[in-house]
């Protein structure tokens, strides 16, 4: 046998036997241009949220840790007043840097997605925004009309770490990025005819691969998505878990839902372990929203012969705010502050500008269970620019009914996400307060029948409540979003909560059950076969929320206006504004029994005359009873 030298013996050795190395990945997502922690509806600065907070856990989870890199999930660039100043009012122009970016670009992001919301404002201006990035940013589920990637489909980044001896060594990180194909729907108007949207599995189970085979040592997936408990089909929105089960997939970095990843609400979904973070065994971590939560991933990876593999990872969440004990649990990085000092100002000059004065205060805290001033005035300002619009055209001899739902109204965005404007001066951030999306006005051509279904579809808000039960059952689904419990004004209707939903959480119908009770056009039962217009805005008349009829092929008013401008436009004419409601709706009595809801401790200040508050409960929520 041949001898070898003991240094080529150490060498080979060496080569050959395993090292260890440690890994933090940051992940923030859903900012939704809440750079700074100020709340420009109330015209008041937030402990609660802001990336201006999350910069200093960034900043300070970095610290602890030798190697780390940091990613950004989309939902960015939409989302308050700032953002619509920078896109709508004082649009950011080609060569120039959008506000977000201004902030993120001194965080040093590796890499970043991109969210459903990033295409609200179209396809070009989407396009100027990014270029203000110095870090990129990946799609790989959108496709151009040639068929083409629209965006770059992935990254593979290649950075030098320090191994668990203090050795320097290289590993390449490919980063693939994903949206919900749901977007050609939600922004149909910007983006009909210009790209598509493929399934994100098959897309994840087409480029994962690739990825590896170019290379990669782990595949991050970035993924705009939450998670469901069934097995996702094709198109899902949420198909975390199916993501999870893609050979090759190292990690899951989530959003979109805002919510928290992991967390115990996850604790019953198949493949997940809460404790650990994992889907199927695979990293993960969703950050709640609004940059109120810095996303952790702890990984240790294993390294032979030039290759790395994860081999444990543990997740968690940190938070800017102590909900429980009311602080703040971190101060602004001044850095950020300072960074966009001058659109943050640009912002109040537009968000304090007067269009009308408002005779009685509006607010949303009741939004949820009875007719409400917020939406009121929603649905009249709709109604007033439809039937404007349609003089003249074969529809003006049809009636025209509106759509709005309460926007604010607490859940996952906690007890203060509630619209509350005191009587006096009605401003543009008030507007914005009532409107919180910049989606355009629509007007859908349907039936008297088409209006019960409507109406169906949105009273699956509400737990379906057994009349001869304990009292104060829970009325509200939480899980239901808020945004879907569409009002329509015009017809009268009550809501009779002790029938099970007519339609499931995805807008499948279950025969036989109906919640709408006595709908009635100008005092008479409605004609199912009668035709009405219904002003709504693009992501409902497109076929957001999953509503019967609706899929954007009725749609007879296609208006570029945003909803808010209409709005404007309506309480301007006006000059003064008194939002009276006219209870056209309401639950229908459950006689000798009661209901509880959740709203603002703030709501006792308006409460309704069968109301009562109960309690305050340590998430900052207050309980409030129904009872007839």
């Amino acid at each position: 046998m041949k001898k070898i030298s003991i240094l080529t013996a150490l060498v080979l050795a060496s080569f050959g036997s395993a090292a260890n190395l440690n890994l933090r990945i940051l992940e923030t997502s859903d900012i939704h241009t809440n750079i700074l922690n100020y709340d420009y509806y109330q015209d008041k600065f937030t402990d609660e949220y802001g990336l201006s907070k999350t910069a200093t856990l960034i900043k300070a989870a970095r610290a602890e840790v030798v190697n780390s890199m940091l990613f950004d999930n989309g939902d960015l660039i939409q989302g308050n007043p700032l953002g619509d100043v920078a896109a709508k009012i004082k649009p950011v122009q080609k060569g120039e840097v959008h506000p977000v970016f201004k902030a993120m670009n001194l965080l040093g992001y590796d890499a970043a997605n991109i969210g459903n919301h990033e295409f609200n404002y179209g396809l070009p201006f989407l396009k100027i925004a990014l270029s203000g990035a110095k870090f990129p940013y990946v799609n790989a589920n959108v496709y151009a009309a040639s068929g083409k990637n629209y965006f770059k489909p992935y990254t593979i980044l290649t950075r030098l770490l320090k191994d668990s001896t203090g050795k320097n060594v290289r590993i390449k990180v490919g980063v693939l990025g994903l949206v919900p194909a749901q977007i050609m729907q939600w922004d149909k108007s910007n983006l009909e005819g210009k790209v598509t949207a493929a399934d994100l599995v098959k897309t994840a189970q087409k480029f994962v691969p690739e990825i590896k085979a170019k290379g990669a040592d782990i595949v991050i997936v970035i993924a705009h998505t939450g998670l469901d408990k069934n097995e996702p089909g094709d198109l899902a929105e949420n198909a975390a878990i199916g993501i999870s089960k893609v050979d090759g997939v190292s990690l899951l970095l989530l959003g979109h839902s805002h919510a928290d990843f992991p967390g115990a609400f996850y604790k019953d979904f198949p493949g997940v372990d809460v404790a650990k973070g994992t889907i199927n065994g695979k990293g993960a971590v969703m950050p709640g929203f609004w940059g109120n939560s810095l996303g952790i991933i702890d990984v240790k990876l294993e390294g032979s012969n030039g290759a790395w593999n994860v081999v444990s990872s543990q997740s968690s969440l940190r938070k800017i705010y102590d909900t429980a004990a009311k602080k703040a649990n971190v101060d602004n990085d001044p850095a950020i502050v300072a960074a966009i000092d001058a659109d943050h100002k640009a912002t109040l000059e537009y968000v304090r500008g007067k269009v009308a004065a408002l005779e009685t205060p509006i607010n949303s805290y009741f939004s949820q269970v009875q007719d409400d001033p917020s939406i009121q005035i929603v649905n009249q300002a709709q109604t007033w620019y439809v039937k404007r619009a349609l003089q003249g055209t074969q529809y003006e001899k049809y009636p025209v009914l509106s759509a709005a739902a309460p926007f604010k109204a607490g859940g996952r965005a906690g007890a203060s996400y509630y619209t509350d404007i005191p009587a006096g001066t009605l401003a543009v951030k008030n507007i914005s307060d009532l409107y919180v999306y910049p989606n355009t006005l629509k007007a859908v051509l349907i039936t008297g029948a088409q209006v019960k279904e409507w109406l169906e579809r949105s009273a699956g808000q509400f737990n379906q409540i057994d009349p001869k039960g304990k009292p104060n059952q829970l009325l509200v689904n939480d899980s239901f979003p808020a945004y879907n419990f569409d009002v329509i004004d015009g017809v009268t209707y009550e809501i009779d909560v002790t029938q099970p939903n007519k339609y499931d959480g995805k807008g499948g119908m279950v025969e036989g059950a109906n919640r709408i009770k006595n709908l009635q056009f100008e005092g008479k039962p409605i004609d199912p076969a009668a035709k009405f217009v219904v002003a709504t805005n693009n992501y409902r008349a497109s076929g957001g929320g999953a509503f019967p009829g609706l899929d954007g092929k009725n749609i007879i008013l296609d208006s570029p206006d945003e909803n808010r401008q209409a709005i404007i436009g309506y309480v301007t004419s006006l000059g003064s504004v008194n939002p009276k409601i006219d209870n056209n709706w309401k639950l229908t009595p459950i006689v000798g029994n009661s209901v509880l809801f959740l709203s603002s401790p703030n709501a006792v200040k308006y409460l309704p005359a069968n109301a009562k508050k109960q309690a305050d409960r340590a998430d900052g929520f207050s309980e409030y009873i129904l009872s007839w």
